[in-house]
């Protein structure tokens, strides 16, 4: 495919539709917004919102953004034309400019492709929207607009910092990259609120156009940087006082120029109170970087949990799943399945379910082979893989989330009501015998399958295993004594400053085996718990850094040698 070969045309005239795609938080995408991503044929998006779009595009979406990345002696932005194809799927293209972007839409929607068009915020409040709204009027391409949160909206309410008080006062908008003297004379002689988009190392001259135009020097201040994205940071103080804050705290500029920062100036702007209302960056977690020894689908969950509590997910897979060495055993219990020879199925894992599911395909079988017999799972991601593959299980344990826990609640074998004793349970070669142990006891026959293998992962990239080793992450979470060992075996062991968190006590001695410290442990073997205890650790932690008058810091940043991390 060339550079400039784009998805074969539909209909003679295209549709363009021009989507915001909010001031960072991917969760700020409407659902309208959503649904015209999944169908989009063409996805031009500039470099800082691509990854918030493109996650909601469909297969095979031609990716079409602006270079980053500057060629020798150029601007951000002008690099040269690039074209990266991905798994044979979805196209990249790297355009020189934005104007050139600019230039693909008209292009693509002539062809008859359906084009999104993402700008950071709101298409309204963006310079070039709405020249290319016309654009396509002149060309009879017809178009949409899909709101999106403006920056200017959304980032004072992550800093907690409302706009409005009960009386209603004016409210102001100033893009200081643009103002005129008339505009800060203007919003200088009211005594409303003035939010203003500036950048960092714009935010003294704003406050002194907002004096000089008439504000008292003492009038509150809030500047936040990198708005609703785990990276936010806020700083409270007045116009007079805001420069001196701003280079006591050490603050660096981005080099990419970044997202715009977003101040808010006024009396009536509830700045004095952003200590009881900063909903966001109170978060327990917030900005902590946790590793997650798990591939992406068994963390999917948990990564959200985490993500909830404010924190940075990264999974990294300890283990990988290979078939079993003899097939054989695990061909003749898919094919007693289907002839009766089981009363009950019991799942394990995610893994397990997969492992049955490919043999069922193998096969040429689906969900309805499961008709009469008893589903078994242990725990709720387990029992949410069977319901996607159109099961629905009998028996989840009630309590406990474990082998145990569905032993608890396992009826005993009753030759009057179980026509069949027999149990099929296909798992990991590693598996441990509670549960065949305890069938056993109950009355039951058991078929201990192996249905697949768990062999220790590939180790991750380089820079993930510097972060490992060098304490590049606040927290990491052990839901296992394997995924200690294997972490440790691919990628090294962990900083002494990140926090281990450990699912239970075997895994906890597990990784003092290994040097760790053990800093968390969950109540319960759950993988929720287990977060849940990580984030009131968090708050433990932010509580006593607050009564001794600390700064708020994450376990990364006291490393020795850490350089101060950049805020935008």
């Amino acid at each position: 495919m060339s550079p400039t070969t784009l998805p074969a045309a539909g209909p003679e005239h295209g549709h363009v539709t021009f989507l915001g795609a909010g001031p960072g938080d991917p969760g700020l995408l409407t659902l309208r917004a959503v649904e015209a991503l999944a169908n989009a044929d063409v996805l031009v998006a500039e470099h800082e919102v691509l990854d918030v779009v493109r996650a909601h595009a469909r297969s095979g979406v031609a990716v079409v953004h602006p270079d980053p990345s500057p060629s020798s002696g150029s601007l951000p932005g002008t690099g040269t034309p690039q074209l990266t194809v991905v798994d044979g799927v979805s196209t990249t293209v790297g355009l020189p400019a934005v104007r050139d972007a600019a230039h693909l839409v008209m292009e693509a929607a002539r062809g008859g492709r359906r084009v999104v068009r993402a700008v950071s915020g709101d298409p309204g409040l963006d310079t070039y929207a709405a020249e290319e709204m016309l654009a396509c009027v002149a060309a009879g391409v017809p178009f949409e607009v899909v709101p999106g949160v403006a920056a200017a909206v959304g980032v004072p309410a992550y800093a907690g910092v409302p706009l409005r008080d009960a009386q209603g006062a004016d409210v102001r908008f100033v893009d200081a990259r643009t103002a005129s003297d008339r505009c800060w004379t203007e919003v200088g002689a009211s005594d409303g609120t003035v939010v203003v988009s500036t950048s960092l190392d714009s935010v003294a001259a704003a406050a002194g156009e907002l004096v000089a135009a008439g504000r008292k020097p003492d009038t509150p201040m809030t500047v936040t940087v990198a708005g609703t994205t785990t990276r936010q940071r806020t700083w409270s103080a007045t116009l007079g006082t805001i420069a001196q804050t701003l280079k006591q705290a050490k603050v660096l500029p981005s080099p990419d120029g970044g997202r715009p920062v977003i101040a808010v100036v006024g009396e009536r702007s509830a700045a004095a109170q952003r200590d009881q209302l900063s909903w966001f960056e109170s978060k327990p977690l917030f900005g902590w970087k946790v590793l997650v020894p798990r591939t992406k689908e068994q963390a999917a969950s948990l990564s959200d949990q985490l993500r909830s509590y404010g924190a940075v997910p990264h999974e990294v897979p300890t283990i990988a799943v290979e078939p079993p060495r003899t097939p054989q055993q695990m061909e003749r219990a898919v094919k007693g399945l289907v002839t009766g020879r089981y009363e009950w199925i019991a799942f394990t894992s995610v893994n397990a379910v997969k492992a049955v599911s490919e043999k069922f395909e193998e096969y040429g079988l689906d969900a309805r082979a499961f008709a009469g017999i008893k589903v078994a799972a242990v725990g709720e991601q387990t029992a949410k893989a069977l319901i996607a593959f159109g099961v629905k299980p009998d028996l989840v344990p009630s309590g406990e989330q474990s082998a145990a826990g569905l032993l608890e609640d396992w009826p005993p074998y009753d030759p009057v009501f179980d026509p069949i004793d027999r149990v099929f349970l296909p798992r990991a070669d590693i598996a441990t015998e509670t549960l065949v142990a305890g069938l056993i006891e109950l009355g039951w026959e058991v078929d201990d399958v192996t249905a697949y293998r768990t062999v220790r992962a590939s180790p991750p990239p380089a820079d993930t295993r510097e972060a490992i080793k060098g304490g590049g992450f606040d927290a990491v979470l052990f839901t296992s004594s394997s995924t200690v060992r294997n972490l440790v075996g691919i990628a090294g062991k962990p900083h002494n400053v990140t926090v281990i968190a450990c699912i239970g006590p075997a895994t906890a001695k597990t990784a003092e085996e290994h040097g760790l410290r053990v800093d968390v442990m969950a109540p319960e073997p759950s993988v929720h718990k287990l977060a849940e205890a990580l984030a009131n650790f968090g708050l433990r932690r932010r509580a006593a850094a607050e009564e001794a008058g600390d700064p708020v810091t994450r376990p990364s940043e006291r490393r020795p040698g850490a350089r101060r991390r950049r805020t935008t």
